[in-house]
């Protein structure tokens, strides 16, 4: 079998980033929840959208003539901003 050629420290770099993503993402989905903008998931090439009830549909919402409104997106950038800083 062949050796690894990263450090154990360079294993360990990649945990913390990938541990440090994860944390990210959640964030992100939490935050799309909250503003009502379904996540969208990719499985076996086919787009799966999240329900609001946290099922998974192929049905694009937006397609239903549901939009978010650009009022909605920028309250929340700056709620997000404020609530960062």
């Amino acid at each position: 079998m062949a050796e690894s050629q990263l450090s154990i420290e360079t294993f360990a770099t990649i945990d913390e980033i990938v541990r440090i993503a994860n944390v990210a993402v959640a964030k992100a989905q939490e935050e799309s929840r909250r503003m009502g903008v379904p996540n969208v998931y990719s499985f076996n090439g086919h787009i799966h959208y999240e329900t609001p009830a946290g099922e998974l549909s192929a049905s694009d919402p937006f397609r239903s003539g549901t939009k978010t409104t650009e009022q909605s997106v920028g309250n929340g950038a700056a709620d997000n901003a404020d609530s960062n800083g």
